[in-house]
């Protein structure tokens, strides 16, 4: 099985985004002209074929997900590209912007065919400003061409696209979090009465799917959903497009199908460990991912076999830390960011954040005691239950599965106070 694959990633710096002649050299838009002759229900087909699920996170089957929301009835519906990709250690939705991307504006247009959409966004984190402009740029180029606007392809469907700047905050990365930011509102989650593609943007129907979700929908519809679906095992069909970086030789965005082990990831794909250093451990899907040891290393990349480990894939990051890294110095570095980023909205995650990280300052310090862990344990326990939202229940993730493999490294601080005392 090959260790990368470019089905996804195909036209990453192989055409100037500048010219989108360049882009229907590779074969643009002819997945757009074959939604208009598949319809709604063929797209959803040939999503349920690929087995695509969701590449935000959340990993809900997607052809599930555009079959529910195109039966919401609706006069006028919204597409939301979620661009707002705010977990460390991710960058593969950058990528895809940055390298191409003609195929997330089309994927949009897909997506907008299916729901029977005419209103578009992509919402965009701040800090990738630069890239702002540059996809206004390539949506103009596709007005002029003819892709977007009204009457696309001759076809009497009308869709636009408008990019919204996010102001920079992590949690607006939960989708109603960033429609109430999108609203002017602060950037808060909803209580989920109704589902975002019954009442999403400003009360309207609304599906929004991540960057990386609408790339593969391009990409499924170019190739086949059959013949996507051929990568990856049986239970996680396709391909995931991961960032790799860390204490690795050679950092970077790559497409994998699911199936390769992680040890594939670390040593194969990413060259092994800088300077020769041993691993120390792997941070899987982001600051909310788990802690793996390198007992694990030969888990295979899915979501059956993670799954069953209690890891999650989620933003596709994978982090690597070499000896040189105490755990517990890595996890005070997780717990500033998610202390910084809780939105205050509910007790358990503004709390328990601010209490967690007094807690891992002490063993940070060495001034760590029993007592200490016990109660840090039990903190991170009511955060993942009570929470909220995603945010209040993932950010504990990481310390839970540090204290269940690496509990040398929390005893060791507090045997420092008993040497000392």
């Amino acid at each position: 099985m090959d260790r990368t694959v470019s089905i996804i990633s195909k036209n990453f710096k192989k055409y100037n985004i500048e010219s989108i002649d360049e882009y229907l050299s590779l074969g643009g838009f002819k997945a757009l002209e074959k939604a208009f002759d598949l319809g709604p229900k063929g797209i959803i087909n040939e999503l349920n074929a690929s087995g695509l699920r969701g590449r935000g996170g959340a990993a809900y089957p997607t052809g599930k997900k555009w079959e529910q929301a195109s039966r919401v009835p609706g006069h006028r519906k919204v597409i939301i590209c979620n661009a707002d990709e705010g977990e460390p250690a991710t960058f593969k939705d950058r990528y895809l912007l940055q390298y191409d991307p003609y195929k997330v504006i089309e994927g949009m247009i897909i997506a907008a065919i299916t729901f029977n959409a005419n209103e578009g966004y992509i919402y965009i984190r701040e800090e990738y400003k630069y890239l702002h402009d540059k996809f206004r740029r390539a949506i103009q180029l596709s007005k002029e061409k003819g892709f977007l606007g009204e009457n696309i392809l001759n076809n009497g469907f009308n869709f636009d696209i408008t990019v919204f700047s996010g102001a920079g905050a992590y949690v607006c990365g939960e989708s109603t979090a960033l429609i109430e930011s999108m609203e002017g509102k602060s950037g808060r989650p909803r209580l989920k009465l109704n589902r975002t593609s019954e009442k999403g943007l400003y009360q309207l129907p609304t599906l929004a799917n991540n960057v990386e979700t609408l790339a593969a929908v391009t990409s499924i519809l170019y190739t086949g959903g059959e013949e996507y679906g051929k990568y990856g095992t049986p239970s996680s069909r396709g391909t995931k497009l991961i960032s790799l970086c860390g204490n690795v030789n050679r950092p970077g965005a790559y497409e994998v199908p699911f199936g390769v082990t992680l040890r594939e990831i670390v040593y194969d794909i990413g060259g092994g460990i800088k300077e020769g250093k041993a691993l120390k451990f792997l941070q899987l899907g982001g600051a909310s991912g788990a802690i793996v040891p390198p007992s694990l290393l030969d888990l295979k990349y899915c979501y059956e076999e993670l799954g069953n480990k209690g890891i999650d894939i989620g933003s596709g990051a994978v982090l690597v830390a070499d000896e040189t890294n105490r755990v517990v110095d890595f996890l005070k570095s997780v717990q500033d960011f998610f202390l910084h980023e809780s939105c205050g909205k509910c007790t358990p995650c503004r709390e328990g954040n601010r209490q967690i990280t007094k807690i891992l300052n002490r063993f940070v310090t060495g001034e760590g005691s029993v007592e200490d862990l016990k109660t840090i344990e039990r903190f991170s326990n009511v955060m993942k239950y009570a929470s909220f939202c995603g945010l209040g229940k993932t950010a504990p993730t990481a310390l839970l599965s540090a204290i269940e493999h690496f509990p040398i490294e929390f005893y060791q601080q507090i045997h420092r106070v008993r040497k000392t005392s």
